[in-house]
């Protein structure tokens, strides 16, 4: 159980992968969850580059794998932002796809950029401002904040907690989960051999993963519906 400890604290610390030197002294470190993210974003736009290439009427198999996927991140959303809200499906697309490659990276042996609760907290931040931008788009500046008092005017204190409540919960939950696939992992290598750990692995790095990110970006279209409703 010790050795389950240090490897959670060391997990929960923030790891440097290296500094940029400053004149006069010093430096700004860049933590490794960065580095790896700056790795998926170039991944993708590769991908990108190499998919949206020749496109064809007749599309081969590659074209018709990209299509499907871009379909289904267009359909999801749009069922549940409706026509006013295509506009953000981009966004959310790219942070579906973004979580999806961070959450299954750890197959490789790279520690996953959703490990770092800062990461976790800027995508929350990113996400509720979206939300609440969503709604002052739709309703106007004050219809949005005429909204803080719906149903009724006493709500008004409860409404204004969300403001702070809901990025927290959308991090924590990122976090929390991929954090709990580790340990549990780690418990799993503890107790039984090398070679059980594999299909438990495949679990949570995949499936797992896949579903947290769905989950991450299904609730915020949610909150975003919610805050463009009349």
């Amino acid at each position: 159980m010790q050795d389950l400890a240090s490897k959670l604290m060391e997990e929960l610390s923030s790891k440097t992968s290296f500094t940029i030197p400053i004149n006069g002294g010093g430096g700004i470190p860049v933590p490794n969850s960065v580095v790896v993210t700056w790795g998926i974003m170039a991944f993708i736009m590769i991908l990108t580059i190499i998919f949206v290439r020749n496109l064809k009427m007749v599309p081969d198999k590659p074209q018709i794998i990209v299509e499907a996927i871009v379909g289904f991140i267009y359909n999801l959303f749009n069922e549940i932002l409706g026509e006013h809200g295509k506009r953000y499906i981009p966004y959310l697309g790219t942070v579906l796809i973004y979580l999806a490659c961070s959450n299954v990276i750890g197959l490789f042996g790279i520690t996953p950029p959703t490990k770092d609760l800062d990461v976790t907290l800027a995508l929350a931040i990113m996400s509720i401002l979206l939300i609440k931008y969503s709604g002052v788009h739709a309703k106007g500046l004050k219809g949005w904040l005429k909204s803080f008092a719906e149903p009724m005017p006493l709500m008004a204190p409860i409404n204004f907690l969300e403001l702070f409540i809901r990025p927290l919960s959308l991090c924590m939950r990122l976090f929390g989960n991929i954090l709990g696939g580790f340990v549990v992992m780690e418990l799993i290598k503890i107790i039984v051999p090398e070679v059980i750990p594999i299909p438990f692995s495949l679990y949570f790095d995949i499936f797992d993963g896949l579903i947290q990110a769905y989950v991450f970006v299904f609730l915020t279209s949610l909150f975003m519906q919610e805050k463009m409703e009349s």
